[in-house]
Order: C-alpha cells, then structure tokens, then sequence
C-alpha cells in the first residue's frame, strides 16, 4: 500500500497527471469562450501537456498563459482559417448528403470531399501541437500538419479513435467524464506526438547546421 501511495512511484504519477488534464480542460474551456480564441487556447493546452510527457510541467498555470499569449495571433489567424474551412465543408458535406445522385458528377464530388475532410481533420490534430513546439510560417504549419499527419498514419488514426473515443463516451455512456475532456485527449495524443516532435526538432536543427 506504501508502495502505491509513494509520491515518486508511477501510480501516484499517473493519477497526478490525470488531475492536471482536467485542470488544464477548464483553463482550455474558460479560454475558449470566445470561440476566436479557440486556436491560441488549443496551443497554450498542448504547450502544457507535451512538457508534461517529459515531466518538465512546472507550473500548470503560468505555463498555460505564457503560450497562450505567445501564440495568441498566430493561433488566432490558424483557427480563423480553420473554422471558415470547417464551415464551408460542413456545409457541402450538407449538400451531398442531400443531393445524392447517381452520376459520376457526383460521385466525383464526393470523393474530392472525402479527401479534403480527411485532409482538415489530419490538419487539426497536428497544427496546434506544432504551434505550441515550432516557430514558423502560418503557410508552413498548415503543410507541416499535413504531411506529418500524412506521413505517420497510424499515430493519425490513434489520435483521431481518441477523440471518437472521448466524444462517444461523453454522449452515449458517461457524460461527468467531459470534466476531462480536451485536457485529457490532449495528453494522451501528447504522448503519441512527443517522439515525432523531437524527430522534427532535430531535423530542423540538422538543416540549420547545414544552411551554417
């Protein structure tokens, strides 16, 4: 029982960093609230988690309100771009949904469709935590999302069953466990994503050796 309740042993570990997921979903949520601020909470949120993977957290708090007001225009602009996008596919997804004929005008249609929600949804699991690890371009951060998302399919595929996994369990099963919500998604993708970022990182520092 000692053992178990050990500060420094893995299980206390585990049960501290689950508490700071949820903390660090009502920082995400509160930050939110004026939906454009949805881009610079997301980065602040994944700034926190992705330092709580190599256990260099410190404070939670002033962590959070560093990035998110490092990145506040940038992750603004993202998400403006974002949620435009997301609209305007939403509601083409309404139209051939509605619309469905059986012609290869539109079976053409919806495949490109397909491809291009694929292709936001890819975006929106990657740009944010790269935003939160990488100063670039807003033009880079959106190819980089791609490709990384592109290139790394499986962790792709995880990262999205954990959203599906969360939003399912909110609205079907137990819905107290949205107090974990974003915050805890966030980790567990954090996890996933922290080996591919410091592959990233470190390319980036070959190419800027080589361009020396």
């Amino acid at each position: 029982m000692h053992g178990i309740l050990n500060p420094e042993g893995p299980f206390m570990s585990f049960i501290t960093k689950i508490t700071y997921s949820a903390y660090l979903n009502i920082l995400w949520f509160i930050c939110c609230l004026p939906i454009v601020t949805i881009g610079a909470s997301t980065t602040a949120l994944f700034y926190v988690t992705l330092k709580i993977t190599k256990n260099e957290e410190g404070s939670i708090t002033k962590a959070f309100f560093h990035s998110f007001k490092e990145n506040f225009k940038q992750g603004t602009v993202i998400w403006l771009i974002l949620l435009t996008a997301g609209i305007i596919l939403a509601f083409d997804g309404y139209v051939f949904y509605h619309m469905r004929f059986e012609n290869v005008f539109w079976t053409l249609g919806t495949a490109i469709f397909l491809i291009a929600a694929a292709a936001y949804a890819i975006i929106l699991m990657y740009i944010f935590p790269l935003l939160a690890r990488f100063n670039n371009t807003t033009k880079a951060m959106f190819k980089n999302a791609l490709m990384l998302g592109m290139r790394f399919l499986l962790c792709t595929a995880i990262m999205a069953a954990v959203y599906f996994a969360m939003a399912f369990i909110t609205i079907h099963i137990f819905t107290p466990i949205i107090i974990f919500g974003e915050g805890l998604c966030a980790l567990l993708c954090s996890y996933l994503l922290s080996n591919i970022l410091l592959l990233c990182q470190e390319k980036t520092k070959e190419k800027e050796s080589e361009a020396l």
